[in-house]
């Protein structure tokens, strides 16, 4: 950021303007909602993060605000872009924000002060090394968040250009940034900032001639000695101003074709086709239940001699396999229809990649056993109601959002929980 510093006539100087004021507060809210949200998906099994998931509602929901704030970011980081640009091009204000060699030599002085070989700290301008170096950091950290959360938010469309390692590598970049910069706020930002001296500016948008004498001494002299440029003409602002324009018309365009990039390039990983179901009758009498028509009456049979009752014949037998129907459950076992036979290879070809041994969310699909605990959320089969199970419901909404599986699959394991969810 970049801009010049006012003083007025009750002994303040302004630090920063209100559009910079209104940036810096939509991105600390941004933030904070993207550490608060973020951090509990890292971390998706302690106990905080189960507390946290139950108390708004679900890790769907967590998510749901997470993309929202990133998409906050980007935009409030699209303004800062155009704001830094119209001060530079415009304005022609220096660029303060990137280190020179003097903020080298600073380094050293203060070095040379905490070893006491110096009296005084460094005298800085309008920002310290400190303070431009978080500024790259928070550049820096925005781009990596950036790059790695398209990834995980699009990762079909990442891995038509990248092998299969791309994904989890940028989910440990994302979730390792996030809680860097998240301690890297909290250590080092709140500590200077707030707590060994409560700056005020960034929410007031002045400072007072003794907090700049002890933050800024190089920028009050220069103040007072009125070595500030005069006011720009008019006539000048508005040439600048033409020539800021189509740069500025550029720089929106190359946006919003990568928001749309970003946001709804992807579409395969969460659009399903809908699931049909069939209403079938818990139970179906298959006998009439008998009646008595009459008074039953006492009635005496006669025994009749034995008769030698002939060998059935392979004839017979033959036959009277043919005629045996067997039951549906006895049917798909012997097809196959069993976690060893072919739903446990359909889990490890579709699931396992995040669900094996990263564990995603709590739960793992590589043997029967672990997938019978299920994850996070419970259960992802109910042995004997596939209707009602998570694992139906959530990829027949589509409401999963990186795998997917077809309306085949969903009916292969469907049928392997209804017959039971054997394991052999």
């Amino acid at each position: 950021m970049t801009d010049k510093p006012q003083t007025s006539r009750t002994g303040t100087f302004t630090r920063f303007d209100l559009l910079q004021r209104i940036q810096h507060i939509i991105f600390l809210i941004s933030f904070s909602l993207l550490g608060l949200t973020g951090l509990p998906q890292k971390y998706s099994l302690a106990p905080i993060s189960v507390w946290y998931f139950n108390l708004i509602g679900g890790v769907e929901v967590s998510r749901l605000i997470h993309h929202i704030s990133a998409i906050v970011m980007m935009v409030i980081s699209i303004v800062h872009v155009l704001d830094v640009a119209y001060r530079v091009l415009v304005l022609r204000t220096p660029i303060n924000m990137i280190p020179w060699i003097d903020d080298l030599q600073h380094v050293i002085h203060d070095v040379k002060y905490y070893l006491g070989l110096k009296r005084h700290k460094a005298y800085y301008g309008r920002y310290s090394y400190a303070e431009k170096m978080e500024y790259l950091a928070l550049i820096w950290g925005t781009i990596v968040m950036g790059l790695t959360g398209f990834m995980m938010w699009n990762p079909i469309s990442t891995l038509r250009f990248l092998p299969g390692e791309a994904v989890p590598a940028a989910k440990a970049a994302h979730g390792g940034e996030a809680l860097l910069a998240v301690l890297a706020i909290i250590i080092w930002h709140f500590y200077h900032v707030h707590i060994k001296h409560l700056n005020k500016s960034m929410f007031t948008g002045t400072l007072t001639r003794e907090e700049m004498e002890h933050e800024h001494p190089a920028e009050l002299a220069m103040i007072e000695s009125r070595q500030h440029h005069e006011p720009i003409p008019a006539a000048v602002i508005k040439k600048r101003q033409m020539l800021y324009t189509p740069i500025a018309i550029a720089i929106l365009a190359v946006f919003i074709f990568g928001f749309y990039f970003f946001v709804g390039y992807e579409t395969t990983a969460v659009v399903m086709p809908p699931v049909r179901g069939e209403t079938v009758d818990i139970f179906v009498r298959q006998t009439a239940t008998p009646t008595l028509t009459s008074e039953p009456t006492l009635t005496f049979t006669p025994t009749l001699p034995p008769t030698e009752t002939p060998l059935p014949t392979a004839t017979t037998v033959a036959s009277a396999s043919e005629e045996t129907t067997p039951t549906p459950k006895a049917e798909m076992v012997g097809t196959g229809l069993t976690w060893d036979g072919q739903i446990g290879a359909l889990f490890g070809e579709k699931c396992t990649t995040c669900h094996g041994s990263m564990a995603s969310g709590g739960l793992i699909l590589s043997t029967y056993i672990d997938a019978s605990k299920g994850g996070a959320t419970g259960p992802i089969f109910t042995v004997g109601d596939a209707a009602n199970s998570l694992i139906i419901t959530k990829f027949g909404s589509g409401a999963h959002p990186y795998a997917e599986l077809t309306s085949e699959e969903l009916t292969l394991i469907s049928e392997w929980i209804n017959a039971g969810a054997l394991e052999k």
